[in-house]
Order: structure tokens, then C-alpha cells, then sequence
């Protein structure tokens, strides 16, 4: 990448869900994501990504620490909770009846996060890397949209 080269990152124009890549609650919630965004507004990839530490790094997030999962709309991102309901808000379903539990206090919400958190691989397992997608959601990893063949 040369000094006139876009910035990879920058030629993502839809909200894109950082995730972690091994635990496999996170691999479920993007099944589940997909299920429910039929107009395939959410792209994904992974917190260990290329991708994802770039998108990490440009917000002064830690690159190392893949205990949440952050949502970057363009210029903005959110964290644990909070990207959580927001993408409820723009799921089909009843999933957007949740996004008014977004008004309660952080410091309320993001323990129940934070536990969730702390105990998925314990409870939910994890893989030794992180597995190639399935055929079906391929294209809608952000590393597809940086594809150049």
C-alpha cells in the first residue's frame, strides 16, 4: 500500500461488526445476525482480522482484548451493550423491542454483558482459529469487500 492508496478500511460503507473470530457464541451471533438482516446491512470480521485491528487501532481501541464486540459505523463505534442493542435496532423481527433498553444506564447494562463475556468460552467453547465462513455468509465478511480478483 502506497501513501496514495485508500486506507482498506475506508472503502467500507456499511456498519461492520467486530467479533471474536474463536469463541463460538460470537460465531453464533453472526449466524443469528444474518438470519435476521435480510437487507444485509452488517458486514463482519474478526477482532484478530487484518481488518479488525485496523478498524481497533483507528478508534484507540486495544487490539489485544477480544472480551467485546464493537460496531463501527462509519466514524463512530460502539462497544459491549451498546453495539449489542444497536444492532438489535436494525435487525427484522422483534429484535429492534429490545433497543429501548439502550436508554438505561451503562453501568447497568454492561455487567450482564461483561459476564456473558467473561464466561462464554467456558460455556459455549471456542476453536483453535478462527474457522473460515460459511459459503452462504462468505460475502458479507468485510475481508470480501477488500478483495481485488
Amino acid at each position: 500500500m502506497t501513501a496514495d492508496d485508500p486506507d482498506p478500511a475506508d472503502t467500507l460503507d456499511t456498519p461492520v461488526l467486530l467479533f471474536d473470530g474463536v469463541c463460538n457464541l460470537c460465531n453464533a451471533i453472526v449466524r443469528f445476525t444474518v438470519r435476521f438482516d435480510e437487507s444485509g446491512t452488517f458486514r463482519f470480521a474478526p477482532l484478530q482480522s487484518e481488518i479488525g485491528q485496523e478498524l481497533l487501532s483507528r478508534f484507540d481501541l486495544p487490539t489485544d482484548d477480544f472480551d467485546s464486540f464493537v460496531l463501527v459505523e462509519g466514524d463512530d463505534y460502539a462497544t459491549r451493550s451498546t453495539a449489542a442493542l444497536r444492532v438489535c435496532r436494525r435487525l427484522d423481527g422483534p429484535w429492534p423491542l429490545l433497543y429501548p433498553f439502550v436508554y438505561l444506564p451503562e453501568r447497568l447494562r454492561d455487567p450482564v454483558y461483561d459476564f456473558v463475556a467473561r464466561h462464554r468460552y467456558r460455556v459455549f467453547g471456542r476453536k483453535a482459529e478462527c474457522p473460515v465462513p460459511d459459503p452462504e455468509i462468505r460475502e458479507r465478511f468485510a475481508e470480501r469487500a477488500l478483495d481485488t480478483s
